[in-house]
């Protein structure tokens, strides 16, 4: 599967789904219009999307956020948060964030390119997702202020759209009937699904298969 980090990195190179693939996963009632700068300061973020391969498979790394959490409690998400004043970029942002989380070494991954910023109303957040290879497959020790569990995503047996469902769900907009996709008992949804689609849309561009 290692020929696969080639191929994944000539796919970032090419144009990107962007927006056509986020709205697949949109919320009701949330826009990814961002304002004009002069209205409100936007927040930045970076989040990793470390690709992890087997023999058989390519995994990517999610989290579950524990419930004791102000913002974000029990939501599933990728490794990341805020950009703090001593991070660079929002790429450093990602890895630092990666670390104090679920205690990735930086040495052991290599960022191999980056997903379409996307900006989210909600919180006002702009999160930058980046893409990392991680072969072989790192140690993790997870912060349990940050972190409940992490979940291990199968990329190339979710290319199929049909993977995709919808559930109703208290939002702090009310209840919204959202789509998202399910695993190991849990429900991705949001911007984290949003990033995840965008990323299986370029994966499916290599793979022949998908109707």
């Amino acid at each position: 599967m290692n020929e696969w980090r080639l191929i994944i990195e000539n796919l970032l190179i090419n144009k990107l789904p962007g927006e056509a693939s986020h709205r697949k996963m949109l919320p009701p009632e949330r826009d990814l219009k961002i304002p004009p700068s002069n209205q409100v300061k936007i927040l930045e973020s970076g989040v990793l999307l470390m690709v992890i391969p087997t023999d058989t498979e390519l995994y990517t790394c999610l989290i579950k956020r524990p419930g004791h959490m102000k913002i974000h409690a029990g939501q599933i998400g990728f490794p990341g948060g805020r950009q703090e004043p001593q991070d660079i970029s929002p790429k450093e942002t990602a890895i630092r964030e990666a670390h104090e989380e679920i205690g990735i070494d930086p040495q052991s991954i290599q960022v191999i390119g980056a997903l379409s910023p996307l900006y989210v109303s909600v919180s006002n957040y702009r999160i930058h997702p980046y893409v990392a290879w991680t072969s072989p497959r790192p140690s993790f020790n997870l912060n349990p202020d940050e972190v409940e569990k992490l979940l291990f995503f199968p990329l190339l047996d979710h290319l199929q759209e049909q993977n995709r469902e919808y559930r109703t769900l208290e939002t702090f907009s009310g209840e919204l009937n959202v789509p998202g996709i399910s695993i190991e008992n849990e429900f991705i949804w949001g911007a984290t699904a949003m990033i995840l689609c965008e990323f299986l849309d370029i994966l499916a561009r290599h793979d022949p298969t998908r109707e």
